[in-house]
């Protein structure tokens, strides 16, 4: 299948105004949802973005979701938690995309058909039509968790692609050999809280998240992602720690890599030697003590992590240097 031309086609129809082919609205905040329509292999894809209307000239960037979850993780709207709005209204367009089988996007028969490497042509087709859009070369895109294996790989394939690319709480390397026999993973309201931040007796620490986040959080997890989800990706996870799964020595765009020291799926040390390998000068690494995985909805963090990728990604437009950047945020 002829993506380049197929997304083309795609993106077309919302240029001459077909709106029976698109979803919009325009939330209380100003911000304006549109979802874009999208196709790769007989699969609709759920494309949507986010753009604050003022008349302003807006940067478009591209968040990648996680294994298990989709891409509504980014718009948790509860107070000013949604990392989608906060982008949007700082300047950016921001598109979210649902991989083939996750969320609103169309479903898969065999769960183990998205992989990570499935997953990165997906991001491809998106990229293309997010770039036809703007008629630029090259797009900005965060990608969290299994997202950073899926975004990094296409980041190393095209690079001609990709301006910046944010690894958040990159999966470095295989998470432990493990069997995945199933192709769809039976997901649980228990399983959605596993990312958040525990106490002592095992329960959500809403000392770190606010409990009406966390239950923002699982009720999109269930209402969006239902009770499964495609376990591709999963299954390329759960390998042996030896096995790197991110091609950062092949990347070329800056690169921010960025986690938290409590992070129960990455370590500061796995996150430097990725950092080692990387080519481009302006690329950064960030380490947030305190912080977990999901630290972009953690009370005393998610701040920081917006702050901090938001100065990431505008370092062109403010025309800033000086090499690479080790720090580690308090």
């Amino acid at each position: 299948m002829n993506i380049m031309k197929k997304t083309v086609l795609m993106c077309l129809s919302v240029y001459l105004g077909l709106s029976f082919f698109t979803l919009s609205s325009v939330s209380a905040s100003g911000i304006f949802t549109e979802v874009v329509p999208l196709e790769r292999n007989g699969i609709t894809l759920h494309l949507k973005r986010y753009v604050e209307q003022d008349g302003k000239k807006k940067k478009p960037v591209l968040f990648v979701h996680g294994v298990t979850y989709s891409s509504h993780e980014f718009d948790v709207d509860y107070g000013d938690y949604s990392l989608a709005r906060y982008f949007a209204k700082h300047g950016f367009e921001v598109w979210l995309l649902d991989i083939a089988g996750f969320g609103s996007s169309g479903n898969v028969e065999d769960g183990f058909l998205p992989d990570s490497d499935y997953a990165a042509e997906d991001i491809e087709a998106a990229v293309r039509c997010i770039l036809k859009r703007h008629d630029i070369f090259s797009l900005d895109i965060l990608g969290w968790s299994w997202g950073t294996v899926t975004s990094g790989r296409l980041a190393a394939r095209c690079p001609e692609l990709v301006h910046r690319l944010v690894l958040y709480a990159p999966i470095v390397a295989g998470l432990g050999d493990g069997q995945v026999k199933e192709p769809f993973h039976k997901n649980t309201w228990e399983h959605a809280a596993e990312d958040f931040q525990r106490t002592k007796d095992g329960g959500i620490d809403f000392n770190i998240v606010e409990k009406a986040v966390a239950d923002t959080y699982i009720a999109n997890a269930w209402r969006y992602d239902k009770d499964s989800s495609p376990n591709g990706g999963r299954r390329d996870l759960l390998v042996s720690g030896d096995r790197r799964l991110i091609p950062t020595a092949e990347i070329k765009a800056p690169v921010l890599i960025i986690a938290g020291s409590n992070d129960p799926y990455v370590t500061p040390a796995l996150c430097e030697e990725a950092y080692r390998t990387l080519g481009n000068k302006d690329s950064q690494l960030v380490i947030v003590p305190g912080a977990a995985h999901a630290m972009f909805m953690e009370r005393p963090y998610y701040k920081t992590f917006r702050e901090k990728v938001r100065a990431f990604l505008s370092a062109d437009d403010e025309k800033t240097s000086g090499g690479n950047e080790h720090t580690a945020s308090h």
